[in-house]
């Protein structure tokens, strides 16, 4: 039977678009379903602060009258103002192993960006490189954690047999943190010189004071990832957006700011967040009838986090912030529940990073891969 690729253009085609990953993965130990709720809302223009400055469109495979896959093409106005390019993404890749949907879920995508003026496909990223971004090469039988996507293994034949090839790699380390005997020396003694020598010291982000400890984020994040590869500076509304994601999983102990002691100067921020995607496991897509219940009882389900952010201002990286966010961690971890998780995405040309992720004890767990293809102008 001949494949169609249609736009989503109805509540119907909108369902179908979310439930897919639900039938193509229901077998696998590894995916995590997300909440049906979050993800309609997600994909809402009228709900998703994005559109403000994005355009999106939703596209379904159907063969035969059945959906066999979906993706998305958009184009972030914003990002392209910042990097100076002319770049569209597509996301929210989900197929059956069939090369002739896949290819044409990825020509439609193309198409529309092309006739929007973009000369490069990036992808997969759903939305943003802070949601879910990448294409899983390495580590499949691990669970994601929160905001980590997970394939199968034939998606990557699938992207590369459709003609897209490699943009960059982003890294995933795994860090058992309740152990400081893992720690190479010279981390403990930056750390610990880090408030006598250079009058910086470590606080706790305040749930209250939340959305305004994210403009504190902001300015650190804005400044130490501006030089990234894909980065786009967090904007006023994406900090409203972001700070309701992040009462759902606030935890102070997680939540840290370095800043000068004398003038209340922030200089570097770390977001870690216990991993919600152990209990939406259980959850299983719905709050009823007792996925409610298993959110309530979080505390209590989640030992491990996701580091997701980490960073220091340009002027401040030679003073140990970093150590001691890093020590930071490993003393949280000896009082809490959370005793491991996983740091990044890191991008594999970062070098410092890396390094200082190997002087703790990590190691590399999880690899996604960022696809590109030119397309024509």
């Amino acid at each position: 039977m001949s494949i169609e690729v249609t736009p989503v253009s109805s509540l119907r085609d909108r369902r179908e678009f979310i439930e897919l990953p639900f039938r193509l993965h229901a077998s696998s130990e590894q995916w995590v379903p997300p909440l049906r709720l979050e993800r309609h809302a997600f994909l809402s223009p009228r709900l998703n602060k994005w559109f403000r400055h994005a355009d999106a469109q939703l596209f379904l495979a159907r063969r035969g009258g059945r959906v066999v896959g979906r993706v998305s093409a958009q184009v972030d106005h914003e990002f392209n103002r910042y990097q100076g390019n002319d770049w569209g993404m597509f996301g929210f890749f989900e197929v059956e192993d069939d090369p002739e949907v896949a290819a044409a879920l990825l020509d439609a995508a193309a198409a529309w960006l092309s006739q929007r003026g973009r000369d490069h496909m990036i992808g997969p990223v759903d939305f943003t490189m802070n949601d879910e971004a990448g294409l899983l090469i390495e580590g499949y039988d691990r669970e994601p954690f929160v905001k980590q996507p997970w394939q199968p293994p034939y998606y990557r034949a699938l992207l590369e047999g459709a003609g897209l090839g490699k943009a960059i790699d982003l890294w995933m380390w795994e860090l058992h943190i309740s152990d400081r005997s893992s720690i190479v020396q010279p981390i403990v003694d930056m750390a610990a010189a880090l408030e006598p020598e250079h009058g910086i010291r470590i606080r706790r982000m305040s749930r209250r004071r939340l959305r305004r400890e994210l403009d504190v984020f902001a300015e650190t994040y804005n400044e130490a990832w501006a030089d990234n590869w894909g980065f786009v500076p967090y904007g006023s509304d994406d900090l409203d957006t972001y700070a309701g994601d992040l009462q759902l999983v606030f935890d102070r102990n997680w939540f840290m700011v370095a800043e000068k002691v004398d003038t209340g100067e922030s200089v570097g921020v770390a977001i870690t967040v216990p991993d919600i995607n152990q209990v939406l496991k259980r959850m299983n897509g719905r709050l009823l009838p007792l996925g409610w219940w298993h959110f309530l009882r979080r505390r209590k389900i989640i030992d491990r986090v996701r580091v997701g952010f980490l960073g220091v201002k340009r002027d401040y990286q030679h003073t140990g912030v970093a150590a001691a966010f890093y020590i930071e961690h490993f003393d949280t971890a000896s009082r809490t529940p959370q005793t491991w998780g996983e740091m990044g995405w890191i991008l594999e040309t970062n070098d410092a990073m890396n390094r200082g992720m190997e002087g703790m004890g990590g190691r590399v767990v999880k690899k996604y891969r960022m696809y590109e293809r030119v397309l024509p102008t």
